[in-house]
């Protein structure tokens, strides 16, 4: 069977790195940890699992420091966590089956990474990453922020999932003030660059920033088609924050030129309408998301719950609102099948169980769900 080496940057993450490699070592022959100068107990817990521990003098370079890890490695494949990630046990089991039938025949592995969840553990946002990549000189990161390796060869999905855990608070500005600094150097950015740059300036509520940052991303016209859409909804939600509604409502129509409704878009458009009373609006944008043909592999960001839970809810509300009693339990039930503990399917249930005078204005509403930063590895 294949080996495989788990390289791995880290710094000051004594919280967490014996939880990940706990979950990792008995998947791996190898374990390479660089360290980027940590001044906590990083590097001892480290030795606890292996004796293959470098020092890597930090540049503000991902990419560089990752291949420094890869270049480390001697397995035949090599694999990447982030310090905060695990891999569960029930993930564990598929990984060995990785290990036994894809591994010998192919050269990307994809993975999927589960980043948000809800309220009890369940993924609602992942999407899948290059994980697992044979050892050759094609396996090379790329991208100073947000470092990337482009799928090489063979390429294989597989549902054994990575989950990002973060302990403790990280710097929500870092990658920002990396990018900013790259362009006082005069750096230019590449497509995925410039995406991942004005993400960085919505999550930093610097909207008008953020707005001009997706613009020239746009205008450019060189984005991946999935970026191009995830920017449109971007976008609309800066617009939605700096209180042009007709802004972002273009917004979000205009990912329909880059490709076939998205659900989320869908679920962005129903509560566009929603928040503004016209439910019957609303409700042809949520039944347009239940529509929507979900692709996990495409590599898009997938918020899961646009795709049943979230639709089936608001559909609930819709037809609350618009006096369609019996309609409306039919989609709170549905909700319920998807989340039977979700305390908004419960809110519901009770509150057609127990009808108050209060009417429609009990019954809860859930929006779309908020965006969810990717943590990347700590400089």
């Amino acid at each position: 069977m294949p080996t495989i080496s788990l390289c791995m940057i880290v710094k000051n993450e004594e919280q967490v790195l014996a939880r990940c490699l706990a979950s990792a070592k008995d998947l791996v022959d190898e374990i390479v940890i660089v360290d980027t100068g940590s001044s906590d107990k990083t590097k001892e817990i480290a030795s606890q699992f292996t004796d293959r521990i470098y020092d890597f003098e930090w540049i503000d370079n991902f990419a560089a420091a990752r291949n420094f890890a890869f270049a480390k490695g001697t397995g035949d494949y090599l694999m990447w966590l982030d310090a905060d990630d695990i891999i569960q046990p029930e993930d564990a089991e598929k990984f060995r089956a990785v290990c036994e039938t894809l591994l010998p025949h192919n050269d990307t592995i994809m993975m999927k990474y589960n980043i948000a969840f809800d309220e009890h553990g369940n993924p609602t946002f992942s999407y899948f990453r290059e994980r697992v990549v044979r050892n050759c000189p094609a396996a090379k990161w790329e991208g100073a922020i947000h470092e990337v390796i482009t799928p090489f060869g063979r390429i294989a999905h597989s549902h054994a999932a990575v989950t990002h855990r973060r302990k403790g608070k990280s710097d929500p500005l870092r990658n920002l003030r990396l990018f900013e600094k790259l362009l006082k150097k005069g750096a230019a950015f590449s497509p995925r660059e410039q995406f991942y740059y004005a993400r960085e300036l919505y999550y930093a509520a610097r909207y008008a920033d953020a707005i001009a940052a997706f613009e020239k991303f746009l205008k450019d016209g060189n984005g991946w088609m999935e970026n191009n859409i995830e920017a449109c909804r971007v976008l609309a939600q800066c617009e939605t924050a700096l209180e042009h509604p007709e802004k972002a409502l273009q917004a979000l129509l205009r990912s329909f030129h880059y490709d076939t409704p998205r659900a989320e878009i869908c679920c962005e458009l129903g509560y566009y309408y929603f928040a503004r009373d016209q439910f019957k609006r609303a409700s042809y944008w949520y039944r347009a998301a239940l529509l929507s043909e979900r692709n996990d592999v495409s590599g898009a960001f997938v918020l899961e719950d646009c795709y049943g839970y979230l639709p089936f809810l608001q559909l609930c509300v819709c037809c609350d609102r618009l006096g369609q009693r019996e309609e409306a339990v039919k989609w709170n039930d549905r909700a319920g099948l998807l989340r039977p503990q979700s305390a908004a399917y419960l809110h519901n249930k009770k509150y057609f169980d127990e009808p108050t005078e209060n009417g429609a204005e009990n019954c809860e509403e859930t929006p779309v769900s908020k965006d969810t930063k990717k943590e990347e590895a700590p400089a």
